[in-house]
């Protein structure tokens, strides 16, 4: 099997060019058709020599993976599904955009929501994702390619690594990943459009804070420790109280920002208690929360709160100084709102 050039950092591509005694400068070149020009193949690396690409071609491959479904929600969303051939399972990439005019269907703004994993460890209560179990890490040229095989390629302004996963749990690639779209060799974003959501797996969580400055979001869904952890395990692991220490450490008055994720369960997590506690557990912390309307899932006794309910909650968070907004649910016919990618092969929902 072909080893695949698409996921390799400019230094990874140096190596490689190096070790084939090809001249350097032809790894800045195959940088630029894998990830500028995002090529298909070796052969349209024209300005390769017939001889490189010719040595290129026979022990590697560009390795783009084509999605092999779509389906379109009502709102425009647009959920992918991508074939792991590793796993032999699917993952989920969803675009979500944002319409200037949503008569002629301009887009304003179009965020990728991207997978890190094939399956999740997490097992949190409220996703779908953990319940099928883990299968394996996405390598970084798997996730760079839910950026560039989706229809929208072009159009992409912003990405959230929220799709199935945790990014934190495969950092080595994800690293790899952000390296590529915020370099100048690469996609030459910058780090201020991408999100990178996580429960909180602390070595990581520090490495990330360390080395990159792309924005960051906890999965936070429950002040209290015990009835954090009844939703999420990984909080008997790394306590809630231990990540907002280490986020306090670092500098959020600027451009970066961190924000938390609350999704509102009835009865479970919506009380003026909870909210009493947010504002002391966050206070003097320049941060966002975002709640999120629940989006029932089989077999789950879990509910969401009220709409009264949730206004009530973030007035509160918002009169304390905590900007607080309700996220808007995009794609739940399609099954690509929080907390409900999966990983299903052969969807019956309006697709192409």
């Amino acid at each position: 099997m072909k080893e695949k050039l698409l996921g390799k950092t400019l230094s990874e591509l140096k190596e490689l060019v190096s070790k084939l005694e090809l001249p350097s400068y032809s790894a800045q070149q195959i940088a630029s058709w894998l990830y500028q020009k995002r090529v298909k193949s070796i052969d349209e690396m024209t300005n390769l020599s017939k001889i490189t690409r010719e040595r290129l071609n026979e022990n590697y491959e560009v390795g783009q993976n084509q999605y092999v479904q779509k389906f379109i929600s009502k709102d425009g969303t647009q959920k992918y599904l991508f074939k792991n051939q590793k796993a032999n399972r699917y993952i989920e990439a969803v675009m979500i955009p944002e319409f200037e005019d949503p008569l002629e269907q301009t887009i304003a703004r179009a965020t990728v929501c991207v997978s890190s994993q094939v399956g999740c460890k997490m097992n949190c209560q409220f996703c779908m994702t953990g319940r099928g179990g883990y299968h394996g890490n996405l390598d970084a040229g798997d996730i760079i390619s839910q950026f560039i095989c989706i229809d929208q390629a072009d159009e992409l302004t912003n990405a959230v690594f929220m799709g199935m996963g945790e990014p934190l749990d495969n950092w080595d690639n994800v690293k790899k990943a952000l390296e590529i779209i915020t370099s100048s060799w690469g996609f030459g974003w910058s780090p201020k459009r991408i999100t990178l959501s996580s429960v909180g797996i602390i070595p990581n969580l520090e490495k990330f804070l360390n080395e990159s400055k792309c924005h960051l979001a906890i999965s936070l869904h429950n002040p209290f420790d015990d009835e954090r952890a009844a939703l999420m395990p990984v909080q008997k692991a790394y306590h809630l109280e231990d990540i907002i220490d280490l986020i306090k450490k670092y500098d959020f008055s600027g451009q970066r920002r961190v924000s938390f994720e609350y999704i509102m369960f009835a009865g479970v997590n919506d009380t003026r208690r909870h909210t009493d506690r947010l504002i002391k557990l966050l206070g003097g912390l320049e941060c966002r929360m975002n709640l999120i309307r629940f989006h029932t899932i089989p077999d789950s006794p879990l509910k969401t709160s009220s709409i009264q309910t949730i206004e009530e909650f973030k007035k509160r968070l918002n009169n304390a100084g905590i900007i607080t907004t309700l996220r808007a649910s995009r794609g739940e016919d399609i099954m690509a709102a929080c907390g409900l990618l999966a990983g299903k092969e052969g969807e019956k929902d309006e697709r192409t």
